[in-house]
């Protein structure tokens, strides 16, 4: 059969207004969940043909991205306030949770052989703490071989949600900390030396001799680094990863929390890893381009769907099905775009 020159047109038009739209599909933020959404966004590609391109810039990047509506989405470790959201008109959603992990490099020390506190671990990064061989530390692990070793301290030199997560945690459980640092996603670092994103943290204790850093649990697995154990709320000696990041959240309240803005530091539980986190997905509900913002809804539904073993292959918690529920019931009732 012959198409007619107008219905030719029509065709292509079409063509290019989709490919426009699976293009338009754009996210920012944070370094933290990236290597799921690399992962994801590879077999969505795969399955579907459309893309997702997701800059891994840090959250202070991505939040500052989407309120400037540059992308389609931003993304933060660091939950904004229903009053931030209210304002902006905008809405919050977990995607996955994870862990925050302290990793060191020290000659003949294996990953999990070392333990750590919360109030060793900010007197570190308080500069109080200055040897690996410090009184404190020999306290905790007394069977270990630390060397008489300047620590050197590693942070996050970009605004990030993995900051967020460290220093959240410990304002809570140090008031030193709380009072002269403080939670953010920027803070004023009293001693150390700055990477930009998890990889530039990773990067840094990985060829620093003596380094100590904190990185998302992925990024342990993916580098082969050494990480510490942690002494919880419970008081008890845990190792990072899926179990221990489940345990954190066992007790989180999603749907009686304004704006999903949920933090799971420091939970209870024998079991429970100290500094997990979920991570957010920010939106407009009135967005510029509707259809780009159901593309990536459509994305994120894919990856409710679809990408849970994905995920808990690299360390990540799915969120659970009565979460990604409330979650699906916030798009439907407050996203101006249709899937």
């Amino acid at each position: 059969m012959r198409m007619t020159a107008s219905l030719v047109a029509a065709a292509a038009a079409l063509c290019t207004a989709y490919t426009a739209s699976a293009a338009d599909i754009s996210g920012a933020g944070a370094t933290f969940p990236y290597p799921i959404y690399s992962k994801w966004a590879d077999a969505y590609k795969k399955e579907t043909g459309d893309s997702l391109n997701y800059q891994s810039i840090g959250s202070g990047g991505g939040i500052k991205q989407i309120q400037s509506k540059t992308v389609t989405f931003g993304a933060s470790d660091m939950p904004l306030t229903a009053e931030q959201l209210e304002k902006d008109g905008m809405i919050q959603f977990p995607t996955v949770m994870g862990g925050v992990v302290p990793v060191v490099n020290l000659d003949g020390i294996k990953p999990g052989e070392l333990v750590i506190d919360s109030n060793t671990l900010a007197d570190i990064y308080l500069g109080k703490i200055t040897k690996w061989n410090d009184p404190a530390l020999a306290k905790l692990n007394p069977s270990a071989k630390l060397p008489n070793q300047a620590i050197a301290v590693a942070y996050r030199s970009d605004g990030s949600g993995t900051t967020f997560v460290f220093t959240e945690y410990l304002s809570k459980v140090n008031p030193e900390w709380k009072t002269k640092v403080g939670a953010n996603t920027s803070v004023q670092w009293p001693v150390g030396i700055g990477g930009k994103g998890n990889e530039g943290v990773a990067g840094t204790v990985t060829n620093t001799k003596g380094a100590i850093g904190y990185v998302e649990y992925a990024y342990v697995k993916q580098n082969k680094m050494t990480y510490m154990r942690m002494i919880n709320r419970d008081g008890k000696a845990v190792e990072p990863g899926s179990k221990a990041v489940q345990a954190a959240a066992a007790g989180a309240d999603w749907a009686g929390t304004p704006g999903m803005a949920v933090i799971i530091t420091n939970a209870p539980g024998e079991l429970s890893w100290p500094m997990a986190s979920a991570t957010f997905i920010i939106m407009y509900k009135q967005p510029q381009d509707p259809a780009a913002s159901a593309a990536a809804l459509k994305f994120f539904d894919w990856a409710y769907s679809k990408g849970d073993a994905m995920a808990e292959e690299l360390d990540y918690v799915p969120m659970p099905d009565n979460v990604v529920g409330l979650i699906k019931k916030v798009w439907a009732d407050q996203i101006k775009a249709k899937m």
